[in-house]
């Protein structure tokens, strides 16, 4: 599982510097935001599958679109979010019972 956070890491970190070399293009980085923007979304949706990917998408889309927010770096707040900060329920402690003869 760690190889995988790993690749998971460097795509995220790609598509990041992808989304914010669009600014080092004068004028027409923003008119390729414009097809940044929902390409963004759906690899977003596809790597965080479920409720946090669907909100995910939506905001990295919302965030490549608006000019000046390219410098916010979506998918790799999204991998910390998901592997790093987020702390999983842990399970209650059980009971097992053995019988001894």
């Amino acid at each position: 599982m760690k190889l995988l956070n790993n690749k998971i890491l460097i795509k995220s970190l790609g598509y990041d510097a992808l989304g914010m070399l669009t600014m080092a293009i004068p004028f027409a980085g923003p008119f390729l935001d414009l097809l940044w923007a929902p390409y963004a979304a759906k690899k977003m949706r596809e790597m965080y599958p479920g409720k946090k990917g669907k909100l995910a998408s939506i905001i990295v889309f919302l965030e490549e679109i608006l000019p000046g927010t390219d410098v916010i770096p979506s998918f790799t707040l999204m991998y910390f979010y998901t592997y790093v900060w987020k702390k999983e329920k842990q399970d209650e402690p059980r009971i097992i019972e053995v019988e001894s003869y």
